[in-house]
């Protein structure tokens, strides 16, 4: 693994902070699993309940709404993730597990047909989108927009103009749903109802926010980099063909070590020490996820990739009670995609790649890629 996949190797050994500028703020990161444990689980101390402040740099100039449930603390935070947690269920569904396997399948097709494909624009991205439609039941034709958004909503081109777009159209979404309503994400929510009563435009479009921006880049560059990686080692397919009792496995290591994500941030509400850090009143503090999941004392050679690692207790889908509401749709993807790659696939060669990092002013840290050209081969 590249040096870039963990930046917080040598500070995480030190010390169980790393103190980072971001937008010119000094901000402590919590580095080690257990750490960052006890501070998801700590919602009083470390509060969620800051919108458009919790992603770490802030969204407050690319979005107008407070993004629900993320961004609300327990108790309601309950009542808000309940609201919405059957469409997130539904990759449990049999019938919906299918169509996201037939989706697979069929962008795989074309990938074998074709001399080579860019596997972030040509089969990630569209993987993410099409399968969106199956998570809201909605028509797949929307996918067709939400192609055009990029890796990131907010980060791809000009986030300051998409973002407000995205709202617009969101709130099209729901007044289509009130004059036709039907079974979908958009009409349910119009229906809804939080502690008795409606739920208001800006509520709804929170919930849309964070259903189309919240793990869209996440999916999209854990796809790619799971591709590269069968691409680096094509042995481990073979492995996976021989017993695909395997994938779950597999896929756990590959939301461990690839986690897009480097950290989440939550808001002191009073003066607060963190290991040493003294932290102002509505100041911000970094829980590290990517760092948590390469912690030396819970992860065995963390920067090997293990694919029979167990226990894996990684945080990917963070922990607590702001666990990742999307955590069984990108599973119902992952593994997927293992499968069917493991089925029809007997090698991926890398032709061409534009990798995606995350530069800041303490580090700088692999995501993913802008470009990934790869040219597959059938089994």
């Amino acid at each position: 693994m590249s040096n870039h996949d963990d930046p917080f190797q040598e500070a995480r050994a030190k010390c169980p902070i790393h103190v980072g500028t971001f937008q010119g703020a000094r901000v402590p990161m919590i580095l080690r699993l257990k750490d960052v444990r006890e501070a998801a689980k700590d919602t009083v101390k470390f509060s969620s309940d800051a919108p458009r402040r919790i992603p770490i740099p802030s969204e407050e100039d690319v979005r107008t709404v407070r993004q629900y449930p993320l961004e609300v603390d327990p108790p309601v935070h309950a009542e808000y993730r309940k609201i919405v947690e059957p469409f997130f269920l539904r990759p449990k569904q049999p019938e919906v597990l299918a169509k996201i396997h037939g989706l697979i399948d069929s962008l795989l097709t074309k990938a074998l047909a074709a001399d080579s494909i860019d596997a972030v624009k040509d089969f990630a991205i569209p993987l993410q989108s099409y399968a969106l439609t199956y998570l809201l039941n909605v028509s797949e034709k929307e996918a067709e927009l939400w192609v055009s958004w990029g890796i990131h909503v907010f980060k791809d081109g000009d986030g300051k103009s998409k973002g407000p777009f995205m709202e617009k159209y969101s709130q099209q979404m729901f007044e289509t749903a009130a004059e036709n309503p039907g079974d979908d994400f958009f009409s349910a929510l119009n229906e809804a109802k939080f502690e008795g009563r409606p739920l208001t435009m800006e509520e709804k479009l929170g919930y849309a926010n964070i259903a189309f921006a919240g793990g869209r880049d996440t999916i999209i560059h854990t796809v790619t980099r799971t591709i590269s990686y069968f691409a680096e080692n094509p042995q481990a397919l073979a492995w996976i063909r021989e017993n695909p009792d395997r994938i779950t496995l597999a896929s756990e290591e590959f939301f461990r070590v690839f986690i897009p994500l480097t950290h989440i941030g939550r808001i002191c509400p009073v003066k607060t020490d963190v290991h040493g850090f003294e932290v102002q009143p509505d100041g911000l503090v970094s829980l590290c996820w990517s760092s948590a999941n390469r912690d030396p004392e819970v992860f065995a050679e963390p920067n090997e990739v293990r694919l029979d690692r167990k226990p894996n207790p990684h945080v990917a889908f963070g922990f607590g009670a702001h666990l990742c509401l999307g955590a069984h749709h990108a599973r119902a993807i992952m593994r997927g995609l293992i499968q069917i790659l493991a089925e029809r696939v007997s090698n991926i060669a890398i032709l061409e790649t534009v990798e995606l990092i995350e530069r800041e002013p303490d580090y700088t840290r692999k995501i993913g890629y802008e470009l990934l050209r790869t040219k597959f081969t059938k089994l």
